[in-house]
């Protein structure tokens, strides 16, 4: 078997931690400490996350979408696979060499979707532009951390608590969806969802996409179409 070559490290802003991009053959892996964040041959969860929230904002003319990590950019590929020509798509990725691999080491992967013309990549905390905004987009997508809790970094708990899920809220618009990825289930962070008054689905979800994998878990959330 091909042995995994690392190809190199990031340092993560407000953290100690490294992420460390490795490769193996034509497959590459990006790893924090003993976790495996994400593997190029592992796509169907992510991908979910853009289609089911896509679903939900579909008879939006002109969507506004903010992404909420970059990756290996499934998620951003199956957006811009389900949503309109008249989308914009705002990708918040706070490593900035996460972007850099996109672009050298990955750029196979990529394709041309960081070119494309609804695509705006901001080197940047998620939080911070979600915390700026009001009614600004129709759905945000967050996958930052294998779950609603700060992995990569602690900072990014104010995403998933109440004030964070309050913040989120108030920067979408009505009807507006927050789709969340996680490795796993999250009760109490359903019942956070919830408390917030946010429309609450839970859906399982092969990593593979083809029934086969792990089960990861997607929240949608939904505000409410008649919310001021």
């Amino acid at each position: 078997m091909i042995p995994w070559e690392k190809i190199d490290t990031a340092k993560i802003p407000g953290s100690d931690e490294e992420l460390r991009l490795m490769r193996r053959g034509k497959e590459f892996s990006i790893k924090l400490g003993t976790n495996e964040l994400m593997n190029s041959r592992l796509s169907g969860s992510e991908a979910a996350l853009a289609t089911l929230a896509a679903k939900q904002i579909e008879k939006v003319a002109k969507p506004v979408v903010l992404i909420g990590g970059l990756g290996m950019g499934f998620t951003l590929r199956a957006a811009l696979a389900v949503l309109g020509d008249k989308a914009k798509i705002v990708v918040s990725e706070l490593v900035p060499s996460v972007v850099a691999w996109a672009r050298g080491p990955m750029a196979e992967v990529f394709g041309d979707s960081l070119d494309d013309v609804r695509v705006r990549i901001r080197e940047t905390d998620v939080g911070e532009i979600i915390r700026a905004q009001r009614s600004a987009f129709d759905a945000i997508l967050l996958d930052v951390d294998n779950g609603p809790e700060g992995l990569t970094r602690k900072g990014n708990d104010a995403l998933y608590n109440a004030s964070g899920l309050t913040a989120a809220k108030a920067a979408l618009r009505p009807g507006g969806v927050l789709a969340v990825w996680s490795s796993g289930p999250n009760p109490a962070f359903t019942r956070r969802l919830r408390s917030a008054g946010f429309d609450v689905n839970e859906v399982n979800v092969r990593a593979t996409g083809r029934g086969g994998g792990a089960r990861h878990v997607i929240w949608i959330a939904k505000r409410g179409q008649n919310e001021g």
